[in-house]
């Protein structure tokens, strides 16, 4: 029903991706859409995988300390069952969520909705991760952010995990991850 609403009301919905390594602030640039929303009287709704409970179990927390109120959910579908009138939605960490998020960002979007998505673009080993080739591929607006290489200082291209555990999905910070660019990741790669 909400959804037919928006459609009714012709507002117009899009999907904007941002997306990099680790520690090169992806949350931060989500934070600050979603409050230069908020600042504007737009209504706004940020989502969270419930698994990432790193910095705070219902905020959405950046490693700089900003924060925002957000909706930790099980999977992407819960998001379509919480969007109530809002006018941007956020998705916070979107490489955790299942492969059925770019269909509901799209639903999203279709219905009127600006739909913003923060997430890894690559896993530890360098390749896609999770939904996020497929958001990037179906955004208007893709934004790729870059920390430094913790190496030699170039752009960093993907976050190398430190640890010797192989778990696809290992939430860490500093302790376990560190940004590099392409040849210093070459380089720690595994022989």
């Amino acid at each position: 029903m909400f959804l037919e609403e928006h459609r009714q009301g012709r507002r117009r919905g899009w999907i904007e991706v941002i997306c990099g390594s680790m520690f090169s602030g992806k949350t931060e640039e989500l934070i600050r859409r979603l409050k230069r929303s908020q600042f504007a009287r737009q209504k706004i709704e940020i989502f969270k995988p419930n698994l990432d409970t790193r910095y705070h179990e219902i905020k959405v927390v950046s490693h700089q300390g900003s924060q925002i109120h957000s909706t930790p959910v099980p999977s992407s579908s819960n998001i379509l069952l919480l969007v109530n009138d809002d006018d941007v939605v956020g998705v916070d960490e979107a490489q955790f969520f299942d492969d059925e998020l770019p269909y509901v960002c799209r639903q999203l979007a279709d219905s009127g909705v600006r739909v913003i998505v923060a997430g890894l673009d690559m896993d530890f080993t360098g390749k896609p991760f999770g939904p996020m080739p497929q958001l990037m591929a179906m955004a208007e607006y893709v934004t790729k952010v870059h920390a430094i290489c913790m190496s030699c200082g170039n752009l960093a291209y993907v976050s190398h995990r430190k640890t010797t555990d192989e778990k696809l999905v290992l939430l860490g910070e500093t302790e376990s991850y560190e940004p590099l660019c392409r040849d210093c990741f070459n380089q720690a790669k595994p022989k």
